[in-house]
């Protein structure tokens, strides 16, 4: 059965933000710590919660699931952990703390109430030693990553004698209801994730001091050139804590004494003069970089001065850096043979083996060490993936030539004749590893898009930037491939052809979706900003008529289609999700119409469909009613407001109170598909397309003015932002019109592309356009 109520002990950062992500997924939590010496005895949890809830990004999925968390004291409340399925322990990380408040919960715990305990370092026996067998089996790890709404990776810790089913409904549980991305972990010390991670960060420290490299070059070659997140490895060190890492290095090197690269968690001397003088990094202003006045310097690690970076001076990262295929371009710097290549290899070489040696220590299998990684430090390939991309034999020559020792459980692959780690089954499609226990299958969500793309009989049609793939069971999906995910003219030209064949052919319905982290970032402002500097008003005309026909036919389609959206959608591509008569959605969705930023408004139908799902929330169509309603879009669009959430999407108004939203985002497009399955088996009929929407009118639209005005003597936006306000709320109050009118949809896209056309001629947003494409920034002229 699923978790109901759930009890989080300790209210501090982590405990917060796991209590927070709990009530996200509908479960009521009880949030415990300390009681107050003085004063009101909830202060202390009251405070700490409150401060969590400050926190950017936000860790509510709405705001008002704040009120799915009790707040409570250990003296006062403790009772409460009576009725709770399940107990979470996340206080500070002190051996005796833990056991004594262990004792307490046994004490009081239901016999059936899984116990888990969120320590990052401490091992997991030790913890629950004191408690009885009956409490062990019921007792393991869940060690979340922070932030743990926005970071994947849960690692579940058996101890010795937790029960095989615990484990196995936790993994469940976590998978679906929380969406996390789980690995089970043995009880070692810190256990996957942060033993790889704190080795990767230390490495790179230990490079910084052999003075080759600056710390601006060594991020340029351990970031996104390698498939890493942006903050590589010093930007990273200083998000950790100097500290934090300091002290985690102490107590790896004391607690592996038989680690064959154990010297690599010998605090580098460069830290701990940082640590001494209070560079902590991020929380204290200042470490490997600081910033003032806007400016990120970095430090000078001979002069110990902070200074602006010098431009990188490293031969051919230019060259690779323009290779967009990952894979690609982790070969290219493989066989690089100047700085970067060396680099490379003299830290991902130990690294690979580092990792193999790791197995089966700290985990069983290479695919949890490389999913760990994956899903807790935003890596887009583990180790083991990468080593297969770069060649299995090649790499061990390599290794070979180096001295660089491998576990015997490599050479055994070697000598069976295996060439990677891992590889795809021809019959079921999965992925298949080989570990040292022999040989599993790795899951795989049903529908994995890269693999289904890769075989010629799933690939019905196919452009170079959108393809129409065979999901079975008679459904299809359309997936977009442009760069940025952008709505380019040939992604509509497929769009459009996809719809054609779902036509002319006896499928059940469409899915469109794509396996990126983001559905898509809208228009494709090139091509649109080029034909309008061109002068081709008719080309553009065209283009917004056919836009706005190709969504309306979605919008009416005969057979079902279903969005499965995920990450942003933003612009056209909120536009195509509200034209879309059925949406599944990521939780983390963050969908927008934000044509506003670059001087336009919406011109495919954003307007009409936003104002179409909002109003019918009135208590009456009485304008007063109504007025409410037709405000909230008006901000909405003017403020190009992006929803932080699914659920507050739906709040907004960009998505239905009925769309389904899957809180693992790996599994939207396998929830999307039974959307369909579902709908075409109940006999499905499309929206009709004589819809029809009640306008304001003139009365309306000077209500939107005065807002505007407000706005505009407040300083608060720009004389052209309140020009571009005028052309949204002429359109969203149904143009010239003198009064409340009801309307048909045709009508309000008619002047939707009106409006639009002439704001892609005005200089000022060709100059936001111009300026957002080459700084990735809104500008407000």
């Amino acid at each position: 059965m699923p978790f109901h109520t759930v009890a989080v002990l300790g209210a501090g950062l982590m405990g917060s933000q796991i209590a927070a992500h709990l009530a996200n997924a509908g479960l009521d939590v009880d949030l415990l710590d300390l009681p107050s010496p003085q004063g009101d005895r909830n202060q202390l949890v009251e405070g700490a919660f409150h401060k969590a809830g400050k926190l950017k990004p936000p860790i509510f999925y709405d705001q008002s699931y704040q009120s799915r968390v009790r707040l409570g004291n250990y003296e006062d409340h403790f009772d409460r952990l009576a009725k709770a399925d399940w107990i979470i322990e996340a206080v500070v990380e002190k051996l005796d703390i833990k056991q004594d408040l262990m004792k307490r919960i046994e004490a009081i715990a239901n016999p059936r109430t899984i116990i888990s305990t969120n320590t990052s370092g401490i091992p997991i026996s030790e913890i629950a030693a004191p408690c009885s067998l009956s409490f062990r089996k019921r007792f393991l790890g869940t060690h979340f990553f922070n932030p743990p709404r926005y970071l994947k990776l849960l690692e579940l810790i058996p101890g010795k004698d937790t029960d095989p089913w615990v484990l196995k409904d936790m993994k469940v549980f976590a998978e679906k209801c929380l969406g996390k991305g789980v690995v089970i972990a043995k009880d070692t010390p810190n256990f996957i994730a942060n033993r790889i991670g704190m080795y990767v960060i230390l490495q790179g420290i230990h490079q910084l001091e052999k003075g080759i490299f600056s710390i601006p070059d060594i991020d340029a070659m351990t970031g996104v050139l390698v498939g890493r997140p942006k903050s590589a490895t010093f930007r990273t060190a200083d998000l950790v804590g100097l500290d934090t890492i300091s002290y985690v290095a102490q107590h790896l090197y004391q607690a592996v004494p038989e680690d064959e690269q154990r010297e690599i968690f010998q605090v580098p001397s460069l830290m701990e003069k940082l640590v001494s003088t209070g560079s902590f990094g991020a929380k204290s202003g200042q470490g490997f970089y600081k910033k003032i006045q806007g400016t990120i310097l970095n430090l000078n690690t001979k002069t110990y001065q902070y200074e602006t970076p010098n431009k990188l001076d490293i031969p051919d990262l230019k060259y690779i850096r323009a290779i967009d295929d990952l894979p690609a371009r982790l070969m290219a710097i493989f066989q690089d043979n100047g700085p970067l290549g060396q680099f490379f290899k003299e830290t991902y070489l130990p690294l690979f083996a580092y990792c193999s040696h790791r197995i089966p220590e700290i985990s069983d299998s290479p695919a949890d060490l490389d999913q760990a990684m994956r899903w807790g430090f935003g890596w887009q390939l583990g180790p083991f993936e990468m080593w297969d991309i770069l060649g299995f034999h090649r790499v061990l020559l390599e290794l070979k030539q180096r001295e660089i020792s491998v576990p015997s459980w490599i050479q055994r692959l070697v000598r069976e004749g295996y060439s990677s780690f891992y590889e795809i089954d021809s019959q079921s499609l999965n992925k298949v590893v080989h570990r040292p226990m022999g040989t599993t299958a790795v899951y795989h969500h049903p529908i994995d898009l890269k693999t289904i793309g890769r075989n010629p009989d799933k690939v019905i049609w196919h452009n170079s930037e959108s393809a129409l793939l065979d999901l079975g069971d008679g459904v299809v999906l359309f997936e977009f491939r442009s760069k940025g995910n952008t709505l380019s003219l040939k992604v509509l030209e497929g769009l459009t052809h996809s719809l054609d064949l779902l036509a002319e052919h006896p499928y059940s319905g469409m899915v469109i979706g794509n396996r990126q982290d983001h559905f898509s970032g809208g228009a494709n402002l090139i091509e649109m900003g080029g034909m309008a500097q061109k002068g081709d008003v008719a080309g553009l005309q065209s283009l917004i008529v056919s836009f706005q026909g190709l969504l309306n036919r979605i919008n009416t389609f005969p057979k079902p289609i279903v969005a499965a959206v995920q990450g942003r959608a933003l612009g056209g591509g909120c536009e195509l999700v509200l034209a879309c008569p059925h949406v599944v959605a990521a939780a983390e969705t963050y969908i927008g119409l934000v044509e506003m930023s670059v001087g336009l408004i919406p011109g495919a139908g954003g307007i009409t469909r936003l104002l179409a799902q909002l109003t019918p929330q009135a208590f009456s169509q009485s304008p007063n009613d109504i007025q409410p309603y037709v405000v909230k879009a008006f901000e909405t669009i003017a403020m190009a407001k992006v929803s932080s959430s699914a659920y507050e999407a739906k709040a907004m108004g960009y998505l239905k109170p009925c769309d389904p939203v899957v809180i693992n985002g790996d599994r939207r497009l396998e929830v999307a598909k039974e959307w369909v399955m579902r709908m075409h088996q109940s006999g499905y009929m499309p929206p009709s397309s004589r819809n029809t929407v009640k306008v304001l009118g003139q009365p309306g639209k000077a209500v939107l003015m005065m807002m505007a005005n407000q706005m505009l003597d407040g300083h608060f936006i720009s004389e052209y932002d309140h020009f571009l306000a005028g052309e949204l709320a002429y359109v969203l109050t149904g143009g010239n019109l003198t009064e409340a009118t009801v309307v048909p949809e045709s009508y309000l896209l008619k002047l939707e592309r009106e409006r639009f056309i002439p704001l892609l001629n005005q200089p000022k947003t060709q100059a936001r356009i111009e300026h957002l494409l080459r700084t990735k920034k809104p500008l407000r002229n």
